[in-house]
Order: structure tokens, then C-alpha cells, then sequence
């Protein structure tokens, strides 16, 4: 690629209107005939290994998803509402040829912090019935607080006093 190919800033001000496919009416505005097109597209020779590469190499599939549905939408396939509509149904296809190849991947859904909370949780409390069923074998009953989620607290600096210098000089006479 030359230096020059790239287009000049506002090129797009001056260009003919309708010039870019997703510019124009789309193809179709059935939902049902968008999805077979991509379903068409993704069921075509090595599309889905690509697919599935990308997933086993960490793109998440929500994010898949919109790629290939943002794609149905510059080539002026579809408009952007019937790829809002189609997504949960491409996403469901992506998803069981993935499970079926037993693939680990990100669906692109998931809060981790949240996530993280709630397997804490799960862990405090499996602990606690452990513990209970411990003391409950050996005779001390005694149940065992709740643990809270709090976040740790730091030690306070102690602040630094600063002392205020003498004062010399010519106002120090006032």
C-alpha cells in the first residue's frame, strides 16, 4: 500500500451520496432471511473452524457475534435493528458447535467481580457446614459466625506535623 492510497480527510463530504453499500436499503429487512444468509455463510467450508479458532484463542463470543453480524450490516445486507434481532440466534449456533467440540471459551457475559464475590461465598459457606459438621461429630456444637465481604482496611499514616519556620526577616520586626 502507497502513502497515497489512503482517503483525504472530508473525502467523504465530497463523495456521492449512496457511494458505500451500507449507505443504500439493505438487502432484506426479514429477520428470518438475515439469519439464514449468515447461517449460509458460517455453514460454508472453513468458516466455522474459523470461528472456533478464534474462540480457542480467546475472543469472547459476544464479541464474535457482533463482528460477524456488524459485518451482514457494512456490506448492506441487513440493518443494524435485524442484527439486534437475529444475535441471540447466531450466538445459540456459535455456542452449541463450540460446547460440541468441548472448547473452553468466554462468552462475553460474565462480570468477574461479581463472579468472584459469589464463589467466595459458595466457599464461606461450604466452609461453615464443614466446620459445624466437625464440631458436631466431636460434641461442641457451637455455630460459627457468618463471614462478611468487607474489604480490608489499610493502617493509617500518622500525619506529619509540619512546623511553621521562624520568623526572620524584614515583617518579622512588625
Amino acid at each position: 500500500m502507497r502513502t497515497f492510497d489512503a482517503p483525504i480527510p472530508g473525502q467523504s463530504l465530497t463523495d456521492s451520496p449512496k457511494n458505500a453499500a451500507y449507505e443504500r436499503p439493505p438487502e432484506t429487512a426479514d429477520p428470518i432471511e438475515a439469519l439464514d444468509m449468515h447461517l449460509d455463510n458460517l455453514s460454508k467450508q472453513g468458516a466455522m473452524e474459523d470461528v472456533l479458532y478464534f474462540l480457542e484463542m480467546g475472543v469472547d463470543l459476544k464479541t464474535l457475534v457482533q463482528g460477524v453480524l456488524r459485518s451482514g450490516v457494512v456490506a448492506g445486507i441487513h440493518s443494524l435493528d435485524v442484527s439486534l434481532i437475529i444475535a441471540p440466534v447466531i450466538h445459540e449456533h456459535i455456542k452449541g458447535f463450540a460446547e460440541a467440540m468441548d472448547l473452553d471459551f468466554n462468552e462475553g457475559f460474565e462480570d468477574k467481580e461479581a463472579e468472584e464475590v459469589i464463589n467466595y461465598r459458595r466457599d464461606s459457606a461450604r466452609a461453615k457446614k464443614m466446620l459445624d459438621k466437625l464440631k458436631e461429630e466431636k460434641g461442641m456444637a457451637t455455630p460459627m459466625p457468618e463471614p462478611t465481604m468487607e474489604p480490608e482496611m489499610e493502617p493509617e499514616e500518622p500525619e506529619m506535623v509540619q512546623e511553621e519556620p521562624a520568623k526572620t526577616g524584614l515583617m518579622a520586626r512588625v
